[in-house]
């Protein structure tokens, strides 16, 4: 699973540009996944969206995952669904889900992480590791060392998410993550597939500085 450039739509952020339209721009920009994450719309508003914006994803081989439902994911055709850690279960979303369907979950610490696992999911996402507008709180934040625990402990691809931008995106990759989950780092910017380019172009970067340095 090529995940360095995880990208979550946002009609909102993006000044209601439509999701598909959304994932053409971050797509063309160098966007590895793109994950339909919308809490606003009714489930039949989102199941059409989410038809559309598959239509982009077959269109560039790119990989298109759902937030949250499973339902809305299998009904638009998505290679996978994203849980956090109150949707449903990893377990019980893996007996219901197709054959080749990515899980994906959101976890915050070494034990929910290796549940996760054990119970079937094919990646996960460190959250939040920086302070974000949802969730301010530091007592919640997962952080460089949380990066640093989980990547110990499991050994699927690990995302990042949670304020992460130019400024610091090197500093959860060296801490071993694979790649990053953005919102507003990309589609928040009036060019998105430009802050897409340029958040690719970092990653890039700081993996073959890794490389360089032999890990």
């Amino acid at each position: 699973m090529n995940c360095d450039l995880y990208v979550i739509t946002d009609t909102t952020l993006s000044g209601g540009r439509p999701h598909e339209e959304i994932a053409h721009l971050a797509i063309d920009g160098g966007a590895d996944v793109i994950q339909l994450r919308d809490k606003t719309c009714s489930i039949p508003e989102l199941v059409a969206s989410g038809k559309r914006v598959k239509v982009v994803t077959r269109q560039t081989g790119t990989l298109f995952i759902v937030n949250d439902r499973l339902d809305v994911a299998i009904a638009c055709g998505a290679d996978g669904v994203h849980l956090g850690q109150d949707d449903m279960q990893v377990r019980s979303a893996r007996a219901i889900a197709p054959h080749d369907f990515l899980i994906g979950v959101s976890v915050g610490s070494r034990g929910e992480a290796q549940r996760a696992v054990k119970d079937g999911a094919d990646y996960l996402a460190a959250s939040p590791v920086f302070p974000t507008a949802q969730k301010t709180d530091a007592n919640t934040l997962c952080g460089i060392s949380g990066i640093q625990r989980i990547r110990a402990a499991v050994d699927v691809p690990l995302i990042a998410i949670g304020g992460i931008g130019m400024h610091n995106v090197c500093d959860v990759i060296r801490a071993g993550a694979d790649g990053i989950a953005v919102i507003s780092a990309v589609v928040g910017q009036p060019d998105i597939s430009g802050a897409a380019r340029a958040l690719k172009d970092r990653i890039m970067a700081c993996k073959k500085e890794l490389v360089h340095r032999g890990r």
